[in-house]
């Protein structure tokens, strides 16, 4: 097996001293440029408005002002803001598992007619921009078609539009297609139906999967900006980011950056705890003996 560095040279001692400097070197790099923002997020909560202000900017604040945070959560109405997050985000995931498992399933087990060319151009949506898709979304919640009903303002005009992901469609698929079809026979031969047996035998071997899909709906509806201001005016119904930007207006720069640094810990905790769940499932392609 070919490496950069050879067994050889790895064990000598100038080798092996070479190597660890260079591993240390390069991890402490890294470390710094992705945990660079966080702590200036961070430390800018806890100083003084004149302090976050100033320049050239202090690398370690003065003094501290922990009551910032209490104050930016009191000022900006977090709670509120956070509970219409969660709503937005478990009721997008509630959609989108309930829909896209169908659809997977379908596709994979069931195999409908023009079932391939279906999943191609599902796919073929990942290619175009969401940007171009912002107009198109727009005047569809704006004028439902067949109902005629505005959704502007509402929580469907944040959950409809999450619900038909063809990246979740795809990551299902490919799960679902490494489940032996002789489980599924065996439970027709039983009498179980195709519902009874994605819902008896598929979904319990599908937690991998279903857990890296339902991670990544709530944080796309967690960090999503510019569809929240679209659709949901009323700043008291906004979500966190989009709420934090329409309240900010004569906040100080110090408080801003606390309910920013507050914003962005649910989903840096979330994803430290789970990061292990999206690894697996994303690599879990085929079923253990």
């Amino acid at each position: 097996m070919r490496t950069l560095i050879s067994d050889v040279q790895l064990n000598r001692p100038r080798g092996r001293l070479v190597h660890r400097i260079v591993l240390v070197v390069v991890v402490a790099g890294f470390t710094l440029v992705f945990l660079g923002p966080l702590y200036w997020l961070v430390t800018g909560g806890l100083k003084s408005a004149r302090e976050v202000v100033q320049s050239p900017p202090t690398l370690v604040p003065h003094e501290l002002h922990p009551g910032t945070y209490a104050e930016a959560w009191r000022q900006l109405r977090l709670g509120r803001l956070l509970s219409n997050t969660l709503v937005y985000a478990f009721g997008a995931l509630a959609f989108q598992l309930v829909f896209d498992v169908a659809a997977a399933y379908a596709l994979s087990k069931l195999r409908p007619v023009l079932g391939k060319l279906l999943l191609g151009m599902m796919l073929a949506t990942l290619m175009v921009p969401a940007a171009v898709l912002v107009v198109p979304q727009y005047l569809t919640v704006l004028d439902l078609p067949l109902l005629h009903v505005d959704l502007i303002g509402t929580p469907w005009a944040i959950w409809l539009p999450t619900v038909a992901n063809a990246f979740s469609v795809f990551l299902l698929k490919r799960f679902f297609d490494s489940i032996p079809d002789e489980l599924l026979a065996a439970a027709a031969i039983d009498g179980a139906g195709p519902v009874r047996t994605l819902w008896s035998i598929v979904l319990p071997m599908s937690r991998p999967i279903l857990g890296v899909v339902s991670i990544f709906a709530v944080v796309n509806v967690w960090k999503d900006f510019l569809w929240p201001l679209l659709v949901l005016p009323d700043p008291r119904d906004q979500p966190l980011n989009t709420g934090i930007n329409s309240l900010s207006l004569g906040v100080p720069q110090n408080v801003l950056i606390a309910a920013l640094a507050i914003a962005s810990a649910p989903t840096i905790v979330f994803f430290l705890i789970f990061q292990r769940n999206i690894m697996a499932g994303l690599t879990t392609g085929s079923l253990k003996g």
